[in-house]
């Protein structure tokens, strides 16, 4: 059973910056992402790292967000720059069921609670 523990969301003026932590309370050789799901929405793809650092984004972040995994702590993070207020949401992370990242949210068989991040404009 793995556990993961995401830290770090918060309220933020348009503009500014947050860093999301995600632990993992195993070691996980998997892919591990965020996803986010904002209120009446679906949870939509954010970001995804393999264990040998091969990335992904969706188009909405890039540019502005940044994944990373350090594996000896066995954590991800996602430092998240020049936010917008279409940015809020509650963040997730997974981890992949396999090696290869992947946007579906089927792909996932393990996910944390959720961490609000809250844009103000």
């Amino acid at each position: 059973q793995v556990q993961l523990v995401e830290s770090g969301g918060g309220l933020v003026q348009a503009g500014g910056s947050l860093r999301l932590s995600c632990a993992a309370s195993g070691r996980t050789v998997s892919s591990m992402s965020w996803f986010r799901q904002a209120p009446g929405k679906e949870r939509e793809f954010v970001a995804a790292i393999s264990w040998s650092s091969i990335i992904d984004y969706a188009d909405s972040v890039k540019g502005r967000f940044t994944i990373s995994r350090d594996n000896a702590k066995n954590t991800v993070y996602l430092q998240m720059n020049s936010l917008k207020p279409e940015d809020t949401a509650v963040y997730y992370c997974a981890r992949a069921r396999g090696y290869i990242t992947t946007t579906r949210i089927e792909g996932y068989d393990y996910w944390g609670q959720g961490t609000q991040v809250t844009v103000s404009s």
